[in-house]
Parts: C-alpha cells; structure tokens; sequence
C-alpha cells in the first residue's frame, strides 16, 4: 500500500491524491522542459488585479545560488535538502503596480502561484517541498531581493529518492500514512463552526 496517496472521502483529481512534500530526492537533475513547464503553471495562476507579484529565485543544485539559499536555511531543513536537485526562494511584490498602494493580498496571491506550480510539478513527476525554516532577513540580503519585495518561503523540486538516506530521525516522517482534518472541521455555513449541510459529518 502507498501510504503517501491520499486516501481522499469524495473523489478528486488523481495529481491531488499522488502529491506530497518529500524530503528525500534522489539527486537526478531535472529537464529543463519540465522546469520551464512548471513556471509557466505559476505564471498563469491567477491574481488579485492581475498584479502578479510573485518572483521565484532558483538554485540548481551545485550553483552559486544554490548554495546562497541552502546558507539561509535553518539547521533542521540542512539536514534533508541538500539532496534535491533544486532549491529556491518565494519573494512577493508588496507594492501595486498599478496605483503605488501596498499590495494587501501578495502573500495570498504568491500562495496560489505556488499551488499551480506544484500541481504542475506532480504531472511531470516531480515533488515540491515547501519551507518555512529559513532566515527571511538573510536570504533578502544574500539574493539581493529589491525592498519592494518580501522573501516569503522556499521550497525544493525533485524526483524521489529512497527514505534511508535520509537522517534517521527523519526516517519515519518520509513512510508514515497521511493525515488529514476532517472537511467538517472546517467547512461551515450560517456561522463559524457550524458544518455546512452537505458535508456530512466523517466520524459517524
């Protein structure tokens, strides 16, 4: 049994069921058709005014850049990453292109360009891993990231590799079933935490 394909209540898209954020990789380069494919699934995601504001700065494993953003991770993510074929940083534009005002929804809006390039990563076989464990400040500063714009997360791309080459202790997060909220949990209607008629509960 696959304990990594969801196990998902209602049906839903087969890339949504196969998707999940390994930390091993087996250090296989990726084709440069697959990388220009997956940007582009961000580039057509959508956006609040259009003002698109997300930027990516990717590092391919064994480049300059590389190696900047591995520097700004924290100890725990050190561990796992360096065996992923690449390694890159999520920045959003806090600035409206179109009238100068702070752009209120970046985050959300690099949030879905993300969603879309990591659907297009699972259809081309590959796994994204995103990161929260980083120094924001530092990376801002290696990358050159201009003041108009906010480092927000980073994330890896790769192909599978085998869970043992990982650091023991990360050996059994890598093979453990899924885990998911029920969708009563948070899918409300009349008010908050009222579960919406159509979802029956899913612990009857």
């Amino acid at each position: 049994m696959n304990l990594k394909k969801a196990n998902p209540r209602f049906p839903i898209h087969h890339l949504l069921k196969k998707r999940w954020s390994p930390r091993a990789f087996n250090g296989q380069p990726i084709e440069t058709e697959k990388l220009q494919r997956i940007f582009e699934a961000a580039r057509w995601s959508p956006s609040s005014s259009n003002e698109q504001p997300w930027a990516f700065i990717v590092g391919i494993n064994g480049d300059e850049t590389y190696e900047k953003i591995f520097s700004t991770l924290d100890a725990f993510n050190q561990l796992w990453v360096k065996t992923a074929p690449l390694l890159a940083i999520t920045a959003g534009r806090t600035i409206s292109l179109k009238n100068g005002m702070p752009a209120e929804w970046f985050k959300y809006d690099v949030g879905q360009a993300v969603a879309h390039l990591t659907f297009q990563a699972t259809h081309e076989g590959l796994y994204v891993h995103q990161m929260a464990g980083f120094d924001r400040d530092k990376a801002h500063q290696l990358l050159e990231v201009p003041d108009k714009y906010e480092v927000i997360t980073a994330f890896t791309i790769g192909y599978p590799g085998d869970y043992k080459v990982l650091h023991q202790n990360l050996q059994a997060s890598e093979i453990a079933r899924r885990e998911r909220l029920h969708t009563d949990d948070f899918v409300f209607s009349g008010a908050f935490g009222q579960a919406a008629d159509w979802i029956k509960p899913e612990r009857d």
